[in-house]
């Protein structure tokens, strides 16, 4: 019996994660005996609960093939509506939706947090008797998804292109200082990630023989703003200049936090950042150099660059999604598509699956392996690890007048058929 299917983002968007849309729309094509129709929730779970379903088989062919460059999540967005427990109401509407629309696939694009949300609502389904396969699908630039021995996921998609531009950043920001170093003798930079530290780490890769003056703070470390200065001063009597990435997530003390759906700390909107602190900090000692220290936060633009993405990480993105359309053909409901890397030098992946339970709110940090014992820079297990990710090549981007073609879809919207709701946590108090 043909069911309809839905696909959904949320959380941080990423460079490659409508690759992995395109993954999913391709896929359910594959599939026409058992899917009459895909369907596109807008802005993640809140288009469920609100019941804003995109038409995605009104949109242009054209327009769906530029999905795989587009950066961020496009036309459809993304949220960071987390699922509370005791939210009978919001849950019961999923079910309601889902009822309404004959939703017989719902594939879920995001990070740890969106796991536990599908793994939620694929439980949901089966405790209400409602025939349902829920089906995840890995994105998050941070890296922290899984597990610290890697079985459940290598990397995830996104964090290739993250590292990517980092280490482009580097090798520029790196002739900005031989050429300023005498009035600016050091830069700071800061890094997103949260506590993990694995994007501040691919700053490395833009110099895996270690000629730059470059130190490298993950949050994993434990170092402290004195350590640094330390740290700082020791390379400005060595070579005259200093480069520092600093983890967002890096220790400076109160910052303000300020808090996103999810509950994690948003530091992009806090009154403090670490690379602030760090600047005003070093600015106030003695340094061992003339000059001042500056400082530079990219924020989300490192998550939403497409022209620097990484073509492995464009290619990987879309064949997790299109395993995961086979998985949930294959195999049901509770499940996440993953990226394992083969044993033996020569990179090369293949796709499998883990259970939605096991991936779900899971975290992992750098190892502790791959941090050097300074402190302040990675060991080459990392480097050999982290390199394949960014690819060799620029990727083709298509491009109008000078400027990128992004994807651009039409808005429109199956016909509701259920009454208007507002989701929970959306409610004035």
């Amino acid at each position: 019996m043909k069911r309809k299917a839905l696909v959904a983002q949320s959380g941080g968007p990423s460079p490659v994660i409508n690759a992995s849309l395109k993954g999913v729309i391709d896929a359910c094509g594959n599939y026409p005996d058992k899917i009459s129709e895909l369907y596109a929730a807008y802005h993640g779970i809140e288009g469920v609960l609100k019941e804003e379903l995109i038409l995605l088989s009104e949109q242009s062919p054209e327009e769906l093939e530029l999905l795989r460059t587009t950066p961020c999540s496009g036309f459809i967005g993304t949220c960071r509506y987390k699922l509370q427990e005791g939210q009978d109401e919001d849950y019961e509407r999923i079910i309601e939706v889902f009822r309404a629309h004959d939703i017989g696939y719902f594939f879920y694009i995001g990070g740890n947090d969106s796991m536990d949300t599908a793994d939620k609502v694929s439980k949901l389904a089966r405790s209400k008797g409602y025939e349902l396969i829920v089906t995840g699908i890995p994105k998050t630039i941070d890296n922290d998804l899984g597990d610290e021995s890697f079985a459940i996921i290598d990397h995830t998609p996104g964090y290739g292109s993250a590292a990517r531009y980092w280490a482009l950043t580097m090798q520029n920001a790196d002739e900005e200082s031989r050429a300023m170093h005498v009035s600016e003798c050091v830069s700071v930079f800061q890094a997103m990630g949260r506590k993990s530290g694995f994007i501040t780490a691919a700053a490395r890769l833009a110099d895996p023989g270690r000629e730059m003056p470059l130190q490298l703070y993950m949050a994993e470390t434990g170092h402290t703003l004195e350590s640094l200065a330390e740290n700082v001063n020791r390379e400005l009597s060595r070579s005259g200049r200093c480069i520092v990435v600093v983890n967002e997530g890096f220790d400076v003390g109160e910052i303000g936090a300020a808090r996103d759906g999810f509950g994690h700390i948003e530091y992009g909107a806090s009154q403090t950042t670490a690379a602030q602190a760090v600047v005003n900090y070093l600015n106030k000692c003695k340094l061992n150099a003339r000059g001042n220290v500056t400082g530079q936060i990219p924020g989300v633009i490192q998550r939403g660059v497409s022209l620097q993405a990484s073509t492995v990480d464009l290619d990987e993105a879309y064949e997790v999604a299109v395993a995961a359309v086979a998985i949930a053909m294959r195999d049901g409901t509770g499940f996440m598509s993953t990226i394992l890397r083969k044993p033996g030098s020569r990179y090369e992946v293949y796709y499998d699956k883990v259970e939605l339970a096991v991936v779900a709110n899971s975290e992992r940090f750098m190892p502790r392996h791959w941090i050097a014992g300074n402190g302040i820079d990675v060991t080459d297990d990392f480097i050999r690890y982290a390199a394949p990710l960014i690819g060799t090549e620029m990727p083709n981007i298509p491009m109008r007048n000078g400027l990128q073609r992004f994807a651009r879809l039409k808005p429109v919207f199956a016909d509701k058929k259920t009454a208007p709701y507002v989701p929970q946590t959306l409610r004035r108090k």
